[in-house]
């Protein structure tokens, strides 16, 4: 795979003055934990279904990466191939992403929720050339869809599968043979390593084009922003990071993953979130930090009260995804006993902002932290012009965690010649520096820490028969945030009620997280869209606009009203 990264080579004489990249990969870090902690405890995998547990010590988790390694090179991954793994918080994936780095070979995280419609683009895309996936997991059986895509996938040479039964098995091709010890395995283990700048991680994103984007990572623009967060956080060699938020996502590959290596620490996966067993979890691994979204935070609060079951070791819980009400953050303070930390971030910069551990709870309550070493944030109006303190406008990064670009579309990086990229969020920033996200001006919903591809559940609706107009409209939810809601005009004479929509966008083969909750049903769509507002109900936007309007422009509040 050839990896259009423009955004990489012209920042990288000011990084490296500015002593912002750290010049280093994965690979120098475990190798380091090799050395000075070879037999210390560093990942201890859980699958809750299952109560299956996996531990590896730094030793045996160098050993198995090589294994994996030169296993995936059996099967002709090489430098700049991408490997593609569909896998929940399993042992395997993070092996996968270490035998990667071995290789040369760039990781492709897929959300275990995402089906035919969104996998196949992904894998065609990206160019994958092996896909990992679980046999089954929470009853879908992941193998039977590969085998039904792989005929459309020219590139994809293998699927392997976790937990599978025949030559395809991950035992069978890569976690079981000792590969490492053939006589060429030593030649492929030193002579492929890949350098700080080239990609390691090929992650996708929901656009707001109608198709999902190939965010591009080095190792340098990861561990600028991992380094920096940890010093803030605090975090040393001697804490436990439990990751329950999926790794396929930024917040557990580049903290659940990454970071823990980096720190020469211990982490505890959990495939499945279930808070009861995250609590027992914390305290018999005496888990001292975790990262999830608001809904984990409000779940764990909520169990903790409940059992009357303490979690003393737990310091802090950084919290991101979604604005933490204020009676969560209390009560949370008062029922865990940590800190509760608030943060916002991306997948193309990783965390950008978070709030300190100094802070008073409140700072957690009124805003999104202040930027992290390493970045600048402003907020803009329509001319360009920067706003002042409190007025809310388009809020714009400039990162050294910034990425390199979006994998064959670098028309839509939207970085200018300053390095300033547009994260098509609104915000506003005090004056003492903290930013507070207000609203979005692109057509996304983020539901439970999830963002939903309005644009392209809109589209697969106007296919329906019965489909005139199509709106997706974000509704509040006191757990998940936001959920979605489908907002339909329909043709003359026809029918449509929520089990049908449902039942048609399945047939679409879309994630089902991606398929709207509610349904409302309009004799038109409103004519004249209002003025964009700027205050924070513009978090619950409207899409109906677009109808007349190329772009969410405008907000339709009234909708939203009709919903809340």
């Amino acid at each position: 795979m050839e990896f259009d990264a423009v955004l990489l080579a012209p920042r990288r004489a000011a990084m490296n003055q500015q002593h912002l990249w750290h010049n280093r990969t994965i690979n120098q870090d475990l190798d380091d934990c090799l050395t000075h902690c070879p037999d210390q405890l560093a990942l201890t995998a859980i699958r809750v279904e299952s109560g299956e547990q996996r531990r590896f010590t730094y030793r045996e988790m160098a050993a198995m990466a090589d294994r994996i390694a030169v296993g995936l090179s059996r099967l002709g991954v090489g430098r700049n191939d991408v490997v593609a793994a569909q896998l929940p918080n399993w042992w395997q994936f993070t092996l996968t992403y270490l035998a990667c780095s071995r290789l040369g070979a760039v990781m492709n995280p897929l959300m275990h929720i995402f089906r035919e419609r969104e996998l196949g683009f992904m894998l065609k895309h990206g160019g994958a050339k092996v896909a990992i996936v679980p046999k089954v997991f929470r009853g879908f059986d992941h193998e039977q869809m590969l085998a039904g895509l792989q005929p459309s996938l020219p590139e994809l040479r293998q699927v392997v599968v976790v937990d599978g039964t025949g030559p395809n098995s991950f035992e069978a091709l890569l976690s079981g043979p000792c590969w490492e010890d053939q006589a060429d395995a030593p030649a492929l283990l030193s002579g492929h390593r890949p350098g700080p700048d080239d990609i390691t991680q090929l992650i996708y994103t929901s656009g707001t084009t109608g198709e999902p984007k190939g965010v591009m990572h080095s190792a340098n623009t990861l561990m600028s922003n991992i380094v920096p967060y940890a010093r803030r956080m605090a975090l040393t060699a001697d804490d436990v990071v439990l990751m329950a938020s999926p790794m396929a996502h930024q917040t557990g590959f580049m903290y659940g993953l990454m970071m823990p290596i980096m720190l020469r620490a211990a982490v505890v996966l959990q495939d499945v979130w279930d808070p009861k067993r995250a609590i027992d979890l914390i305290g018999r691994e005496q888990v001292s930090f975790t990262m999830a979204s608001t809904p984990f935070l409000a779940d764990l609060t909520r169990v903790v009260g409940e059992a009357g079951t303490p979690v003393p070791s737990l310091k802090t819980f950084l919290c991101a995804g979604a604005p933490i009400p204020g009676p969560l953050v209390e009560q949370a303070r008062q029922t865990l006993g940590a800190k509760i930390v608030s943060a916002w971030g991306m997948t193309e910069n990783g965390a950008v902002t978070t709030t300190l551990l100094e802070d008073d709870d409140e700072r957690s309550v009124a805003s999104d932290g202040c930027p992290l070493p390493g970045v600048q944030i402003k907020v803009v109006d329509g001319a360009g012009s920067v706003l002042p303190a409190g007025e809310s406008g388009s809020l714009l990064v400039r990162a050294c965690s910034n990425f390199g670009g979006y994998l064959k579309r670098p028309h839509l990086n939207g970085t200018n010649a300053d390095d300033w990229f547009d994260t098509g969020d609104l915000a506003r920033i005090d004056e003492r520096g903290y930013v507070r996200i207000t609203g979005r001006s692109k057509d996304v919903i983020i539901r439970g820490g999830e963002n939903i591809p309005v644009v392209e559940i809109e589209a697969l609706l106007y296919r329906h028969p019965a489909v005139a107009q199509a709106a997706i409209v974000a509704f509040p939810d006191a757990r998940l945030g936001e959920r979605g809601c489908a907002v339909i005009v329909l043709k003359p004479g026809q029918s449509l009620d929520q089990a049908g929509m449902v039942e048609f966008l399945k047939s679409q083969k879309v994630a089902l997280q991606y398929i709207p909750e509610r349904l409302l049903l309009l004799d038109a769509m409103p004519a004249t869209p209002r003025a964009r507002s700027r205050s924070s109900s513009c978090a619950r936007c409207c899409a109906t606009c677009r109808v007349a309007r190329p772009r969410r422009d405008h907000r339709v509040r009234n909708l939203a009203d009709r919903l809340a």
